[in-house]
């Protein structure tokens, strides 16, 4: 295994377990590895670190352990257990009312680069790194294991998330299935509500796993309500607010395979469709010319306005925009649910363009929570950077 060497005094993030080494950090390169593969670190007076996959950029080095060898057989089998036991404890790898979760959260579950999401037997892969991607026929292999006879398939999306090197067969495509398993689809239950994932053709891995949590404090909220649900996706949140009693509700997305198959969700929980409208349309001129009062509930759930920090300003004036329609727009004692999945917009960025918003509106606006990701998107401790999601969920007077 190739060393990295730290320059002097570098170490002390890594003696608080967080699980990245930046280049700016490196001394000194012993060997030629190659992006993705392994490699030790080590302090400047020669003690050993951790040792991760190593990469080519300000991310040199993505830590996989700090105390064994990730060549050892069962590695993988070891953390892709670790990760299914948090699960299993929180009650979502075994649920009669849910059979879909994240498996793997990248650094959250020690597995920096790697997304594993369970469908109901379908396990969908993305790796986000070079040392992940080359690592997939092991973890592959380990869910085999993991699951045994439960498991139906399992799918690499890295094609869209890997980044792009020479030599990489960046193909989206199965790594294993069961013999009698075929097609891209199926239809998964969460909280009892059901709804197909296609991860062939659908953003991410197919389903928005992180909002299941925020969906349900919908569906309580949503009786007797008008909803609209701006960038709707495939409705997770409208078939929540149905559930939960709502009038009707209003579905926007600016795709048309994502409102094809919002509709068919509608059908598959067998709502009566004269309660649900579908809008192909893009939701930040939708909201601008919804009459005031329309709705008494509204979900504002974007998609990353800002995935570099070059991109922040402009993301957060978004942000304010957008917010600003929605509250003006809301009935008298309605509710507005907003989101930021921006990772480089923190808790307090994002909470000072929601205030900018209620200030630019005059309206009496109340925070009654905040809202994040759930259990099985775990943030690591030592790396408060996995806490990407954010939410409040606004009273408006």
């Amino acid at each position: 295994m190739d060393r990295v060497i730290l320059k002097r005094g570098r170490e002390e993030s890594l003696l608080r377990y967080h699980p990245w080494v930046f280049s700016g950090a490196i001394a000194q390169i012993v060997g030629h590895p190659a992006e993705g593969d392994l490699v030790g670190v080590y302090s400047a007076d020669g003690k050993a670190l951790c040792c991760g996959h190593y990469q080519i950029g300000s991310i040199a080095v993505r830590v996989l352990s700090f105390d064994e060898d990730p060549t050892q057989e069962g590695f993988w089998l070891k953390m892709l257990t670790r990760a299914y036991k948090l699960r299993e404890a929180y009650g979502l790898a075994v649920s009669e009312s849910t059979d879909c979760y994240r498996l793997v959260h990248g650094e959250g579950d020690g597995l920096p680069g790697l997304i594993v999401d369970y469908y109901d037997g379908v396990c969908v892969l993305q790796a986000h790194s070079v040392g992940m991607f080359r690592s997939k026929g092991a973890i592959c292999d380990a869910l085999r294991e993991l699951y045994g006879s439960r498991l139906k398939a399992v799918y690499d999306k890295s094609s869209g998330t890997a980044p792009f090197k020479a030599g990489l067969e960046l193909v989206d495509g199965y790594l294993w299935k069961a013999p009698d398993f075929d097609g891209n689809e199926l239809a998964v239950r969460e909280n009892g509500n059901s709804f197909l994932v296609n991860w062939s053709e659908g953003q991410k891995t197919g389903f928005f796993l992180d909002q299941r949590e925020n969906r349900a404090a919908v569906g309580r909220l949503a009786k007797g309500r008008r909803v609209l649900n701006l960038f709707c996706y495939t409705g997770g949140f409208s078939i929540y607010a149905l559930q939960g009693g709502a009038l009707h509700v209003d579905s926007v997305d600016s795709s048309q395979r994502a409102m094809d198959m919002v509709d068919r969700n509608v059908a598959l929980n067998g709502f009566d469709a004269s309660r649900h409208t579908s809008y192909c349309a893009d939701a930040i001129d939708f909201v601008k010319n919804v009459p005031n009062g329309a709705y008494d509930l509204m979900i504002v759930d974007p998609p990353a306005f800002a995935k570099h920090r070059g991109a922040l300003k402009n993301a957060l004036r978004a942000y304010q925009r957008l917010n600003a329609a929605a509250i003006s727009k809301v009935a008298p004692g309605g509710f507005v649910f907003t989101f930021s999945c921006s990772q480089v917009v923190d808790k307090e960025a994002f909470a000072l363009a929601v205030f900018s918003a209620a200030a630019e509106c005059g309206r009496s606006v109340r925070i009654l929570d905040r809202l994040n990701q759930p259990a099985d998107h775990s943030v690591n401790i030592y790396h408060p950077e996995g806490e990407y999601l954010k939410g409040l969920l606004l009273y408006v007077e």
